[in-house]
């Protein structure tokens, strides 16, 4: 096990993606470095109002404390009551264009100790993307790059995470998915520290690749207030999801972080309607009829 080495490349990995948005976005992101009262700190990558982002962050953390947070240790309850160490990057980004989706990425380590016992270890995260119109070249690439990160890996990694993905990022209470998915793993341990941090490491080399060609072809796309409109009611499932069921929100939160990084993740305009349904002719409504539901976008 090298945190020091997890450190450096999460470290770099936030450089890189930043370097890539600044030069699409044609504005530099914001810095925001902040510290930790119980224990270490990070920097905030914002850009708010940008060319291309009406909102975007890219944030790196690396926080200790002197127990597991419940959203931690829910699925491994062994560990409740454990002092850790937890390290990331997470990112999202909110493009003005309602063509361009939202994406997320997340890569996160964190290492749980009880006295002298041996630390326990493990690795988590994945990506995925949020349209609001539905392009089916959009979701291929995306998901045949999500693939090709994992396949050197094992041929059974992508279609495993890819469920673990769309059963994870769903609402519940809505009944629907946040978006078409991605990938999304958690608890990653075996079969040890190198193989495992050599998977991580590839999904996040594979984000810009994933996601730059998808918005730099629905960027320059017409729009006018009625994409926008939907855009923003679609959102409001986006904020549901985040502040509802997402682990890495209740995390960052249960764990006294700095909630101006945690939720930068919400957008910064949003609707809810009452009981709205669009047009069944719609493109509005092909969204729901066609991406808004589990599918296997490489069976083709």
């Amino acid at each position: 096990m090298n945190p020091i080495a997890v450190n450096n490349y999460l470290v770099s990995l936030q450089n890189r993606i930043v370097a890539e948005l600044e030069r699409v976005d044609g504005r530099a992101f914001y810095r925001d470095p902040w510290i930790r009262s119980e224990g270490g700190g990070g920097e905030s990558r914002i850009v708010e109002d940008g060319a291309v982002f009406e909102r975007g962050g890219v944030n790196f953390s690396k926080v200790s404390g002197q127990q597991l947070p419940p959203s931690a240790s829910a699925s491994r309850p062994e560990l409740a009551g454990r002092a850790f160490e937890a390290m990331g990057v997470s990112l999202v980004l909110h493009p003005r264009n309602p063509f361009a989706p939202t994406v997320h990425m997340n890569i996160r380590f964190l290492i749980a100790t009880k006295g002298q016992s041996e630390p326990i270890w493990w690795f988590g995260g994945g990506m995925d993307l949020t349209p609001y119109y539905g392009f089916e070249e959009d979701a291929r690439h995306f998901h045949s790059t999500c693939r090709d990160a994992l396949e050197p890996f094992g041929a059974d990694r992508y279609p495993r995470y890819k469920r673990w993905c769309d059963e994870y990022f769903f609402i519940r209470h809505r009944g629907e998915p946040r978006g078409i998915g991605g990938i999304f793993f958690d608890d990653l341990n075996e079969p040890g520290f190198e193989s495992c941090f050599d998977l991580v490491r590839s999904v996040g080399d594979h984000f810009l690749p994933a996601y730059l060609p998808i918005l730099e072809r629905r960027r320059i796309l017409p729009y006018g207030e009625g994409e926008r409109d939907f855009q923003a009611y679609r959102r409001g499932r986006y904020v549901e999801f985040n502040l509802v069921y997402d682990r890495g929100t209740l995390f960052g939160l249960q764990s006294g972080g700095r909630t101006e990084s945690i939720l930068m993740s919400l957008p910064p305009l949003v609707k809810w309607r009452y009981d709205w349904k669009p047009d069944p002719s719609s493109e509005e409504a092909r969204l729901y009829r066609e991406f808004l539901r589990p599918r296997d976008w490489l069976a083709d």
